[in-house]
């Protein structure tokens, strides 16, 4: 197939279209390569791609319609893996405004394209942010998620409720995915599995938000990789799926992880939990499992010490 993948520059979409070419798929790439972190990185990430000839890339905006309209007029696109946005839910808070137009007025922007274009299939990220501090656990996709606690949640929220519309309006096949804490080889250097390790390899502090007995479902990529492209492969109309672990891990025992694993102690400083902040991530994943065959495997030790293997050789990078 020929599939469209926004933010495929980026750490998930760059391991998705890894996957979809390794199985003989031609993949479109869409990146900004915006400076959220280095875009040095991102270029790395779509380098390993340069001589595959079922690869091309666009960079612009998904803010742009125009831009996006040359896309679908130049490429035979036949499914979109729409994992662009703006992520993060502290950057949020100091920033909504930047969230409110990639995540929404983005998502918009491709949804009508696909509409237009008339996509197969459309994946659609969305993100475990949007349960909020939820006190049912673990979380389901059945539950009401109409009281997000931060603009980026907000925003990922508004974006699953513009495919139902789409779907609902011109059937336009939408499966929305809810990844939760996804970490590993060149992982975001913002979040905690990376930040964590860089600061106890180097042995500066360490924030602590809270006591440490917050919980965290962390997904390893290579797991949340097949359950995006069995979506991709799977139409359902319109569905939302849980794509998490399972297995939610307490943020000290995660440093100790990471301690273990380096050799090295932590220096860790307790600040209050932060504006925006959830108590718990957990992933109810019935649904995954019944409808996408999606099955997680890595747990977080043999998950952090492939990390940690890849970021001692790749850290004079950062």
């Amino acid at each position: 197939m020929q599939i469209l993948v926004t933010g495929g520059a980026g750490f998930i979409g760059s391991n998705v279209t890894k996957k979809l070419l390794e199985r003989g798929d031609s993949v479109v790439c869409v990146d900004e390569f915006n400076d959220y972190y280095s875009p040095k990185i991102k270029e790395l990430n779509v380098a390993q791609f340069a001589d595959n000839p079922n690869f091309t890339l666009y960079r612009g905006s998904i803010t742009d319609y125009e831009f996006l309209k040359t896309v679908f007029e130049k490429e035979n696109i036949q499914r979109v893996v729409h994992a662009a946005a703006r992520a993060g839910v502290r950057p949020s808070i100091e920033n909504p405004f930047i969230y409110e137009d990639t995540n929404v007025k983005g998502t918009l922007n491709l949804l009508h394209l696909a509409k237009e274009f008339k996509i197969e299939n459309f994946v659609l990220f969305s993100s475990s942010s949007v349960y909020g501090n939820s006190s049912k656990v673990p979380f389901s996709e059945n539950e009401v998620v109409d009281c997000p606690i931060s603009p980026y949640a907000a925003t990922k929220k508004a974006t699953e409720l513009l495919g139902y519309t789409y779907h609902h309006l011109y059937h336009l096949n939408v499966n929305v995915v809810r990844p939760f804490t996804v970490y590993g080889p060149g992982g975001r250097p913002d979040m905690f599995p990376f930040l964590a390790t860089k600061l106890i390899d180097e042995g500066l502090e360490v924030k602590r938000f809270g006591d440490g007995s917050t919980r965290r479902d962390y997904t390893f990529i290579d797991d949340l990789v097949d359950g995006v492209v069995a979506a991709l492969d799977t139409i359902l109309g319109y569905e939302i799926f849980n794509l998490g672990n399972s297995n939610t891990v307490e943020l000290n025992y995660f440093i100790s992880t990471v301690e273990k694993i380096l050799g090295k102690n932590a220096n860790i400083k307790e600040y209050p939990m932060q504006p925006g902040d959830v108590l718990i991530t957990n992933a109810d994943l019935t649904k995954s499992r019944k409808l996408l065959g999606y099955n997680p495997k890595v747990k977080i030790e043999e998950g952090m010490s492939i990390f940690i293997k890849w970021y001692q050789e790749n850290k004079n990078l950062y």
